[in-house]
């Protein structure tokens, strides 16, 4: 019997049968469960991004709880207005004067723990704690505070994964939400009275049109940030370094030319992304592929399902970072012909600096270990989002 619910035990072990069996037997599949349509090809979901019909009203009640309001539940002037005011401190000289040398620093204190041992998890051990560390630092808050962001982004993570609404998730999440405002307000209230040099002050301070974020717009921003930023970045990382450990042919060619490390991320956020699902909410009836969807009604965009529609892509299951029907020039912009960050007006706005990120952290990685090989299965987890969620790895110390 073939399998299409995204729940069911069979796609949490393997999800890429059941986006197969979506795609081609229910393109406009209605999960009773959670009141939603699913939509797993390529076009479809190219045009939940993109289309205005569909809009985020769907975040007031998945986001907003958690996080409180944010910049991907804004359209119009109100979110060009919000999304001009960050987008400075995620692109251009603010990201490589700023925060390179912080993203540098804390890939190579990273490392620095287990360069020598020649074997690591490298899920517990660095792709976790690296971009949660960064923004920890690009926000000038105190690098002993990295343990307690880890803890809140974890929690978050669970309340926006949490499909199945455990009630104790749940309470985890609104905990979370209370602790980090009451840990927020009152430093953003002091970089707007004594800015220094740091992302925290360079929010608070902004200014377009006259206009400024709130001190509960910009906590939400961070909130986000740890989400976004995070957790990305973190099973981005994971899966672009398994995608290679696994393809020694793909490995040797990052390593004879590093400027392929953006391909290689590019090409995972395509066929492995850490972001397998985005909702979407359309204000009018829509037709899509195999029927109607009516207006308010709740859309599963299923991101993984349709980064591997062989209607878009030439063999899609294999991992090629060379792909020649992957646009690699424009897969950190809203033009990218992939869905990984997002497509439109709500493309991720650090898509940049994600990119960046893992840059520096696989050169350094690839520097410091040669001969890197599986020491141990990994462990994918994961539905909402999907990574490996242990990677042991065996390599040579590099010289």
């Amino acid at each position: 019997m073939t399998v299409t619910d995204i729940l069911s035990p069979e796609c949490l072990t393997d999800p890429v049968p059941v986006w197969e069996a979506l795609r081609e037997t229910d393109p406009l599949s209605f999960h009773e469960g959670m009141n939603a349509y699913v939509i797993s090809r390529y076009d479809d979901v190219e045009r939940a991004f993109k289309d205005p019909v569909f809009t985020s009203d769907n975040y007031g009640w998945q986001l907003e709880p958690v996080h409180g309001r944010t910049i991907l539940q804004m359209d119009g002037r109100e979110h060009s207005i919000h999304r001009r005011l960050v987008t400075p401190a995620f692109k251009g000289s603010e990201l490589t004067t700023k925060f390179v040398p912080v993203i540098r620093r804390n890939s190579r204190e990273l490392l620095d723990a287990f360069r020598d041992d020649g074997e690591v998890e490298l899920v517990d051990a660095f792709t976790t704690r690296f971009p949660i560390n960064v923004i920890v630092d690009m926000l000038g808050l105190p690098k002993s505070d990295h343990d307690l962001f880890r803890r809140w982004y974890t929690s978050i993570i669970g309340f926006l994964s949490n499909l199945t609404q455990d009630e104790t998730v749940a309470a985890n999440g609104m905990r979370t939400r209370d602790e980090l405002e009451a840990y927020m307000l009152p430093r953003i209230a002091e970089r707007r009275a004594e800015p220094r040099d740091d992302l925290l002050s360079l929010l608070g301070t902004a200014e377009i049109d006259g206009e400024r974020m709130s001190d509960l717009q910009v906590k939400a921003f961070v909130s986000l940030l740890l989400v976004a930023g995070g957790e990305t970045t973190d099973k981005a990382l994971a899966s672009m370094m398994l995608n290679l450990v696994r393809d020694p042919d793909q490995m040797a060619k990052v390593r004879a030319d590093r400027s392929l490390i953006g391909n290689a991320l590019a090409e995972t956020l395509r066929h492995s992304p850490p972001v397998q699902m985005i909702m979407r909410q359309p204000s009018e009836d829509v037709e899509l592929s195999g029927g109607t969807v009516p207006k308010g009604a709740t859309v599963i965009c299923l991101i993984a399902a349709a980064n591997r529609d062989p209607r878009r892509y030439s063999d899609p299951d294999r991992f090629d970072v060379s792909r020649p029907d992957l646009d690699f020039g424009k897969a950190y912009t809203a033009a990218a012909n992939h869905t990984g960050f997002a497509l439109g007006r709500h493309f991720c706005v650090g898509a940049m600096l994600a990119r960046t990120e893992v840059e520096i952290a696989a050169n350094d990685l690839l520097d410091a270990m040669e001969d890197i090989e599986l020491a141990a299965t990994p462990v994918l987890q994961g539905l909402f989002t999907r990574a490996p969620s242990k990677l042991r790895l065996r390599f040579r110390p590099a010289n």
